[in-house]
């Protein structure tokens, strides 16, 4: 089943610029004068200049000038302050903060603000219906659940890769893969009747890959055009016998595609459809309605896996290729040697 991702106060106003001089500074007329005999004020004066005559028209002149517009909050800024609402503190393993002094929220808001071209609306939409869909499903927790191994066995891996076989790099340094082996389902029924069922064991599979990603340990921002956060997909439909729309099928992947769509947004860096017979077109008729263009754009339908290993050249760890499966081409072991799988008995 084909997964992927989408689609103030008012200022105080400036009554308080004129002040009244100090008591010290207002000028006085010493008592041992009395030679000189003042002349009298004109009429249009006032008696007297007290600093309270002073002080008078900046104060009408404070009463008649508009308050100063207050600066907009910067959109992470409001992402944050929507997520606070909603009660529900955690993304892909962030614990949500202020994204002005957490990184890894940071990233996380930022995503949503990509998925969605900058469209604050957009973003704040899809942002409060994933928290909600997480309070709801408790992902996290469907790491530890422990699926049906007649059901699910060998079906889905995740790989991690990275340069000379470093354990800790910076994201820039490796690569996560997550694999869906549909060739490998031995009952329809079994692996798609429960479409429930099928969802928790693909978000469980999603979120070890995200536990490899490391957003929650993350020290550097990202930006609209530079996220090294993503993660590539393959799907294998070598030996498939069950693209011909069987009911338990299209289910299972129409609900797939508009979970992941909506709850894991600029995660995916590309998508490989490897051994697709030419019979698949209604898996893209179902993903050409929740995905957009854009992502749409990142996947790949190949019809010979053993050419996969040759996609990587140009990757951040050198040698990619090499260690995938001798079966994409690579010279890696296989994907129950080198890959993590949802728990299983």
């Amino acid at each position: 089943m084909p997964d992927t991702e989408t689609k103030p106060d008012t200022a105080p106003a400036a009554h308080d610029a004129a002040v009244a001089p100090e008591a010290s500074e207002t000028p006085t007329v010493p008592a041992t004068v009395t030679a000189v005999t003042p002349s009298p004020a004109p009429a249009a004066e006032p008696a007297s200049v007290g600093p309270e005559t002073q002080v008078a028209p900046a104060a009408a002149a404070a009463a008649t000038e508009k308050p100063l517009p207050v600066p907009e909050e910067a959109p992470l800024a409001q992402l944050w302050k929507k997520a606070q609402a909603i009660g529900h503190p955690e993304i892909w393993g962030v614990t949500l903060s202020d994204p002005e002094t957490h990184v890894p929220s940071q990233i996380v808001l930022q995503k949503y603000l990509n998925a969605n071209d900058g469209d604050l609306v957009k973003a704040e939409d899809q942002l409060v219906k994933t928290l909600e869909w997480r309070a709801k499903l408790q992902p996290l927790d469907l790491v530890k659940k422990v699926f049906n191994k007649t059901k699910f066995d060998g079906l889905g891996f995740v790989t991690t890769h990275t340069a000379d076989g470093a354990t800790s790099v910076e994201p820039e340094g490796k690569e996560i893969f997550t694999w869906n082996i549909y060739g490998g389902v031995k009952s329809i029924e079994e692996t798609f009747g429960n479409v429930e069922e099928f969802i928790e064991w693909r978000v469980a599979l999603m979120e070890l890959a995200l536990q490899e990603l490391s957003i929650a340990t993350a020290t550097k921002p990202i930006t609209a055009t530079e996220d090294p956060y993503k993660i590539f997909q393959v799907h294998d439909y070598k030996s498939v016998s069950f693209l011909r729309s069987p009911p338990q099928v299209k289910s299972a992947s129409a609900e797939t595609i508009k979970v992941f769509a909506q709850n894991y947004p600029e995660l995916l860096k590309e998508k490989f459809f490897v051994n697709v017979p030419a019979i698949m077109g209604f898996v893209y008729s179902f993903m050409k309605l929740f995905v957009a263009a854009k992502t749409i754009k990142k996947f790949h339908p190949m019809s010979n896996g053993g050419n996969l290993a040759l996609e990587f050249g140009d990757s951040k760890v050198k040698g990619l290729g090499e260690q995938l499966p001798a079966e994409y081409g690579g010279k890696g072991g296989d994907l129950k040697a080198q890959g993590k799988e949802p728990l299983l008995a």
